[in-house]
């Protein structure tokens, strides 16, 4: 029995589509073939990723990306991305990896994968000092900055859909939102918590303060979904560099505060 050409032409782009795949799943071996890993960190979010006074690139994330590229045995290179563009970024390869405060959520585990997690961010709503603001029912009557696509973004719109007369004005990116509050164009923000002294120190007369947190969440290394030998490569590091203490005085330089007991024994 003969297959006709539409059915061998199908299975000949499976065969293809397979092949493909697969050459495309050991991204570990492709890094240590390149010499060379392709890191995305969001440099607009400061402490995770910032330009120093030097302009040279800095934040916890781009020294957790150093001491990765360095335990590798490779070259590192930052790929710059916003809170919006870091999952198409990792699944068009643009990056190998993404360190950019990068919350482990159940909407992005059904497009890529997560490392163990070697952080946390708290995720708040910020305001004036002189505000009474405790939930998001006393946000009714504002207007509040929030970056699009973020988990901030996602537990604002969350929380705050049953409530009445609420302005919600999203930026594309973190350094955009920040400066939109640091301007007074908003007096109200939702951010990871880190981003409240970041707006504060960019503008000393604002006298903005965390009101309440919405959610706190895990963040961890991103990665294409297939790439098995790279998740427990990575989740190997994570573990050791969180027992010998080196993840964590990194995250101490950054924030002030030491990671959670239960993460690092």
């Amino acid at each position: 029995m003969h297959l006709n050409h539409r059915l061998l032409g199908s299975l000949a782009a499976l065969l293809l589509v397979g092949a493909s795949v697969s050459a495309w799943s050991d991204t570990l071996d492709t890094i240590k073939q390149r010499k060379k890993i392709l890191v995305a960190v969001d440099i607009g979010a400061p402490p995770y990723g910032m330009l120093d006074a030097q302009a040279k690139q800095s934040g916890s994330d781009v020294e957790t990306a150093r001491l990765l590229a360095k335990d590798l045995g490779v070259e590192l290179e930052i790929v710059p991305v916003t809170g919006p563009n870091r999952v198409p970024f990792l699944l068009t390869r643009k990056a190998d990896v993404v360190l950019a405060s990068f919350s482990v959520t159940d909407e992005r585990k059904k497009v890529i994968d997560f490392s163990d997690p070697y952080g946390v961010i708290p995720v708040v709503v910020g305001g004036p000092a002189k505000s009474s603001l405790k939930s998001f029912a006393d946000l009714s009557g504002k207007t509040i900055a929030v970056t699009r696509g973020t988990t901030s973004d996602q537990e604002l719109s969350r929380g705050a859909k049953e409530v009445q007369g609420l302005n919600i004005v999203r930026y594309e990116d973190d350094a955009t939102t920040n400066t939109a509050v640091a301007t007074g164009q908003q007096d109200y923000l939702a951010a990871a918590i880190s981003v409240i002294p970041a707006v504060k120190k960019s503008n000393p007369t604002r006298d903005l303060e965390t009101k309440f947190v919405m959610k706190s969440y895990p963040y961890a290394i991103g990665l294409r979904k297939g790439d098995a030998a790279l998740k427990n490569w990575l989740d190997g590091w994570v573990k050791a560099n969180l027992k010998n203490g080196k993840i964590n005085d990194i995250y101490k330089h950054y924030f002030g505060i030491g990671l959670p007991e239960d993460m690092i024994k």
